[in-house]
Parts: C-alpha cells; sequence; structure tokens
C-alpha cells in the first residue's frame, strides 16, 4: 500500500516536472531515466532478479530509441548521423547484456550515455532559448 502511495505521488510530481519542462530538459529528463534503468538492470543482473533486469533494460532501450527517433538529421547534421549510430549501438548492447545476463555490458552503455548526458548538460541556457526560437519551437513543452 505504501509502496503504490510512493510511485502515484512520485508518477505526479514527474508529470508536474515535464509539463513544465523546454524540450532540452525533456531530453534531459529522458536521458537519466534511462541511466537510471541500466543501474537498476545491473543490479537485478547481480542478484540474479532475471525478470527485472529483462523489464529494466526493455524500459533503457526504449528510451534510448525515443532519443535516437527524437533527432533532427536537417538541424543535427553529422552529430544527429554520429548519435543516431551511437544510440543504435547502445540498443544492440543493451540486448547483449540481457541475453548474456553480463552487468559489464550495461556499465559500458550507461558510461556513453552518461557522456553524452555530460555534454547535452553543458549546452548554455541562452543557446538552448536561442536554437529554440530560431527553429519556430516554444520553449516550454507545456
Amino acid at each position: 500500500m505504501y509502496n503504490a502511495k510512493v510511485k502515484n505521488y512520485q508518477k505526479e510530481a514527474l508529470k508536474t516536472q515535464v509539463a513544465g519542462a523546454d524540450r532540452y530538459e525533456i531530453i534531459q529528463m529522458l536521458m537519466s531515466g534511462a541511466i537510471e534503468k541500466m543501474v537498476l538492470a545491473k543490479v537485478a543482473i547481480e542478484k540474479k532478479h532475471l525478470e527485472a533486469k529483462s523489464e529494466h533494460i526493455s524500459r533503457a532501450s526504449a528510451i534510448i530509441s525515443a532519443l535516437r527517433g527524437c533527432l533532427d538529421f536537417d538541424a543535427g547534421g553529422d552529430v544527429s548521423d554520429n548519435l543516431y549510430s551511437l544510440y543504435s549501438y547502445m540498443v544492440d548492447r543493451l540486448l547483449d547484456a540481457s541475453i548474456k545476463n553480463d552487468p559489464e555490458i550495461v556499465t559500458e552503455v550507461s558510461n556513453l550515455l552518461k557522456e553524452i548526458k555530460s555534454a547535452w548538460d553543458e549546452i548554455p541556457y541562452e543557446v538552448r532559448e536561442k536554437t529554440l526560437s530560431e527553429n519556430g519551437i516554444n520553449a516550454h513543452a507545456g
């Protein structure tokens, strides 16, 4: 009962956070979510909780696939092409991790995504606002 209430609260808090976020912040949240799922997957593999491992790897893969699907090849050029390849590699490696029950592969993918997120987090707010307005996009999703 307590866990259900906590999960419901977390779900509502996330909805509120997403509603007030700009597109850059949503990408940050997605990356954080994928990293969190990979941490949970690694723990599940180490504890031999195979059902939980499958669920967490599946969710991390889905998030990474969504990130890949959001790439703007017109605006991003070579960067988008490289990210597409890297995201595809990550999804493939997570499948390998799931099949082999190998936590080190999960760590590899998590570290790659952390590097991308670190670079993303360094984009100054002014640059984000300028880029969004130049593309005719309202800075806030909500």
